[in-house]
């Protein structure tokens, strides 16, 4: 071994070694350089690297063989013949530690002064895509193509897309059809403020198809326009993943992933058709039809069997129509194919599993921030993470994420009117009023911003200013209808006029029925109750409450239902919602669990138990209704002084009042007994004074 490597060194294929190594490297460290500033395509440095590494070998066995001296290049004499002297043999060794040196000081010069590998920041850009122009004759790409090409378009950090379910609700709103077309599309986009609306088509000719896809401004103007085709049906869906992937390049995205896509490789659904019935279901269980959706998740499944979105669907509509069992082991299923979605993906069913089935809200809003940390142009992201600040009742960081969020998408009229509904809650009317404002005044289909108006009115006492907020309500249309109806009542409840309530509600909720509008029967017909028993009309209160299904899983059914169960003496009704809260993970359901039970003691006049029940829901959450009835519990046991803090924390928080069940129904009638309540407590305050 000694020998052949002092032969190696005889021969210089050491030195040659050294060198052919420095010059690779220089050549290599420039060309990642110089390439792409003339827009060379990738394979070209691919190849330059392939072909150094080949020739490193190569290098060596010539080494070995030839060498270069005063007479020219020679074949290698042997250890025992004689020797060559070698031209510039000392010369030759300051060479290679020269090229060896410089490819050192090139190398640290590229990394120091470049640094880790930039992120470009690019602005982010919210997407709406509109319905493919079918010309196939096939239904299959129906509503199925727009799902796919969302699922690829989003893998891009910068890129949020609008839901399309929010904009056809606008567009039929706004009389404009049941379709998103590209117009119609466009239309909501520049309403909405959305930077660019994606217009595909797809046409066949024999066997093969063309697809086009087009990514429109505000102003109209075509910012890239791409084709893919597809040899079969079966490969359409291939083609849609090269039309994402092709246009987030356009758009600036230069991410790994992208080539993942482009190769399939990011695909979260195996085929069109199973897509196609998940499209089905997804829009079933939007219209609460979920025993017809399972049917289509179940098809998109079969078609799929690792279709994760598809059994996360399943289960939601299981969850919602009370088949618990079977919801559950449909999300188990789910959750272990997360590895099938993307990333953006798992975020997003993890944050749903979190906030609507296991009702982990702590979980969900760790979930969200890690999904807008990762995709800062996420606008469902941060909207969803302000929604769950709201509902754990941080209404602080509920108006700064959502101002947040309107500072990246300004003219989005969800974002903005659920600001001004934050802001409502956290008692900052002033903002909530503006921000209430700006809305309506470019939307005109916007209902909810009205009881911003409504309440702020309400508060300053100008019962007719709600009233006329109400009546524009009113205007929007159907929805905006039925909510401005228990928002009149409400207001009628809160000035004492329960006659004029009960009106409201009777003719409200036949207009429900008429329009299939279940929520709207349900909440109106539970305020109907607690209007009969203000009227003294029990009898007919009890029976409202019995009409009312109780499975719902809405705390603005549940709780107040109790409550009058309690009131009216149904004590049994009433503890059996409250154990079915007491047993949910989410701390205010155990909180109104609690409080149930503190006015089934409250009625019972068992005062001190019914004030260790409402401390301990305060213990769980710290909700307006309990401070409310908490009050009522320490007067009753005739300690007003502490009852006074309580009602005095409750108008404090008055905000909250207005829509005390975080649903956005009208509660302000609450506020008009805890005036009464005050007055009560200041009184026995003061008897306690002259004793």
């Amino acid at each position: 071994m000694k020998k052949f490597i002092l032969e190696l060194r005889r021969r210089e294929v050491f030195r040659t070694a050294g060198l052919y190594v420095g010059v690779a490297w220089i050549l290599v460290e420039g060309a990642s350089i110089v390439l792409p500033t003339f827009d060379a395509p990738d394979w070209a440095l691919r190849w330059l690297i392939i072909l150094a590494f080949i020739g490193f070998p190569v290098a060596l066995v010539l080494a070995w063989i030839y060498d270069i001296s005063d007479g020219g290049i020679h074949v290698q004499s042997d250890h025992a013949d004689t020797i060559v002297e070698p031209l510039f043999s000392r010369k030759t060794d300051f060479m290679v530690i020269g090229v060896l040196s410089v490819a050192l000081i090139f190398s640290l010069y590229l990394n120091i002064s470049s640094g880790p590998d930039a992120i470009e920041d690019i602005e982010p850009v919210t997407i709406l895509i509109a319905d493919f122009d079918n010309q196939t004759g096939d239904p299959l790409f129906d509503g199925s193509l727009e799902q796919a090409l969302n699922l690829g378009i989003e893998g891009a950090t910068f890129i949020s897309t609008y839901p399309r379910t929010n904009a056809l609700t606008q567009a039929r709103e706004l009389e404009l059809g049941d379709t998103l077309a590209e117009n119609v599309a466009r239309l909501i986009a520049v309403r909405q403020g959305i930077g660019l609306t994606l217009a595909g088509s797809i046409t066949k000719a024999g066997d093969e198809f063309e697809l086009r896809l087009r990514a429109v401004d505000p102003t109209g103007q075509v910012v890239a326009d791409i084709n893919a085709d597809a040899t079969s049906r079966s490969d359409v869906l291939a083609a849609v993943n090269s039309l994402a992937a092709d246009m987030r390049k356009e758009l600036g995205d230069n991410s790994l992933d992208v080539k993942q896509l482009a190769s399939g490789e990011a695909i979260t659904a195996t085929s069109l058709e199973a897509i196609k019935d998940y499209v089905t279901a997804q829009d079933l269980a939007r219209a609460s039809q979920d025993e017809e959706a399972i049917t289509y998740y179940k098809k998109a499944i079969e078609r799929d069997p690792d279709f994760a979105r598809a059994y996360s669907g399943w289960g939601l509509s299981a969850f919602k129509i009370g088949r618990n069992s079977e919801a559950e082991e449909q999300w188990d299923k789910a959750l272990s194919l997360l590895d099938r979605m993307t990333e953006r993906e798992r975020y997003r069913t993890l944050g749903l599993y979190y906030t609507r089935v296991s009702l982990n809200y702590d979980n969900a809003i760790e979930n969200f921030a890690k999904l807008v940390e990762k995709y800062p142009a996420d606008g469902a992201g941060h909207n969803n993470l302000s929604v769950l600040y709201f509902l754990t009742l941080q209404f602080d960081k509920a108006v700064a994420e959502s101002a947040r969020l309107i500072k990246i998408y300004p003219k989005t009229t969800l974002y903005r009117s659920n600001h001004a509904l934050n802001a409502m809650w956290a008692g900052d009317l002033e903002t909530a009023v503006t921000a209430a404002e700006s809305v309506i005044a470019e939307d005109p289909a916007a209902f909810k911003p009205f009881i911003v108006l409504a309440m702020a009115a309400l508060d300053a006492g100008d019962n007719e200013a709600a009233l006329s907020a109400y009546q524009r309500m009113a205007a929007t249309g159907p929805r905006g209808k039925s909510l401005a109806d228990i928002g009149v009542a409400d207001v009628a409840l809160f000035a004492g006029d329960a006659k004029q309530a009960e009106t409201v509600l009777l003719a409200s909720i036949e207009d429900d029925r008429s329009g299939d509008n279940e929520r709207g029967i349900g909440v109106k017909t539970i305020a109907l109750a607690e209007t009969y028993l203000a009227e003294g009309k029990n009898t007919e209160a009890l029976e409202a409450l019995r009409s009312v299904s109780m499975d719902s899983l809405e705390d603005g059914l549940l709780v107040p239902g109790a409550i009058m169960f309690a009131k009216l003496g149904e004590f049994d009704a009433a503890k059996e919602i409250a154990d079915r809260l007491g047993n949910q993970l989410r701390p205010q359901s155990r909180a109104y669990a609690k409080l149930i039970g503190g006015v089934i003691e409250l009625e019972r006049e068992r005062f001190v138990p019914a004030i260790d029940e409402l401390k301990a829901a305060l213990g769980f959450a710290d909700l307006w209704i309990v401070r409310y009835y908490l009050g009522q519990a320490y007067l009753a046991a005739q300690y007003p002084v502490e009852a006074g803090a309580e009602f005095d924390a409750a108008y404090e928080r008055r905000g909250e009042a207005m829509a005390m069940f975080f649903d956005d129904i009208p509660t302000w009638r609450y506020m008009a007994p805890l005036a009464t309540w005050s007055e009560k407590a200041r009184g026995a305050v003061a008897g306690m004074s002259k004793n």
